[in-house]
């Protein structure tokens, strides 16, 4: 098992099964979107670009989306916290996922990158 994976498989359930249901809507969105291990927790990157992290609240225990540009992003469910650049989206494991909103929030990131307003390296 690869390091990426073990993130996800030392977590007990629901989160375990939530963290890789939101694994794969990432994946989903574009094909070249990419994860790697960024300060301990999986980071997604799209042309090579941190646009998303997968991380669970050490208080509530409930996993969530941290969108890396959130200052970019205008969602009455992202929060801002002490973050000035960041916002995350809350998940509750013990529910269904909101496929729609995820995706929404997912694809208006995605969308600074692909439309330059955060700028990707040229390789």
């Amino acid at each position: 098992m690869n390091t990426n994976d073990q993130f996800y498989f030392d977590k007990n359930e629901p989160n375990k099964s939530c963290l890789l249901t939101m694994r794969d809507i990432i994946f989903n969105q574009d094909k070249n979107i990419t994860e790697t291990r960024k300060y301990g927790m999986p980071c997604f990157c799209y042309k090579g670009k941190m646009f998303c992290y997968l991380w669970v609240d050490k208080k509530t225990n409930e996993p969530y989306f941290l969108m890396v540009e959130g200052k970019h992003l205008d969602h009455p469910q992202l929060e801002t916290g002490d973050r000035a650049r960041m916002k995350i989206f809350r998940i509750d494991p013990n529910n269904d996922l909101p496929i729609s909103t995820i995706n929404l929030i997912l694809n208006q990131a995605l969308d600074l990158y692909r439309n330059g307003i955060i700028l990707i390296a040229k390789k």
